[in-house]
């Protein structure tokens, strides 16, 4: 059901395509007036979707006490080593992100939010980030990916 919504599928290039082809060395780069790098923005991205997969497996991960906690890691990878764990990281959330909103009734609440909410919770996030990595790609000569972009 959520499927779409998290891959953004029909409605922007798909999730998982959005970093094909990027060069980890340009991954930490800002071009003037931007506010984080690609490799910021990935990192930002994998840590609530991991954190949605820990609050719908039942855990109580923790909320950071200020916005830049969610926000972890380096503006660039130190290399091609840490740039490939990166993208298999926020890869491998999304995918756990899919299999949770499959598993269990979505109108089950935990709190005063259903499983449904959150997942379209961290659904939005990662489209409005999607954009700002696809903005920077193009800032940065190196649109689009392989797979192409959505054009018509």
């Amino acid at each position: 059901m959520m499927s779409k919504a998290l891959s953004g599928k029909d409605a922007h290039v798909e999730t998982t395509s959005i970093l094909e082809g990027l060069d980890w060395k340009l991954a930490g780069a800002r071009p003037d007036g931007a506010p984080h790098s690609l490799f910021q923005l990935v990192n930002h991205m994998a840590y609530w979707q991991e954190w949605v997969v820990k609050w719908l497996d039942g855990k109580n991960p923790k909320v950071p006490k200020h916005a830049a906690g969610g926000w972890p890691g380096k503006v660039g990878p130190a290399g091609r080593k840490e740039w490939e764990q990166t993208m298999r990281r926020f890869r491998d959330a999304l995918v756990a992100l899919k299999c949770r909103s499959q598993e269990v009734d979505p109108l089950l609440k935990r709190g005063e939010i259903t499983r449904m909410e959150m997942i379209c919770l961290v659904a939005s996030h990662t489209s409005y980030h999607v954009g700002q990595v696809s903005i920077l790609r193009q800032l940065l000569g190196s649109w689009p990916p392989p797979s192409g972009g959505i054009t018509w």
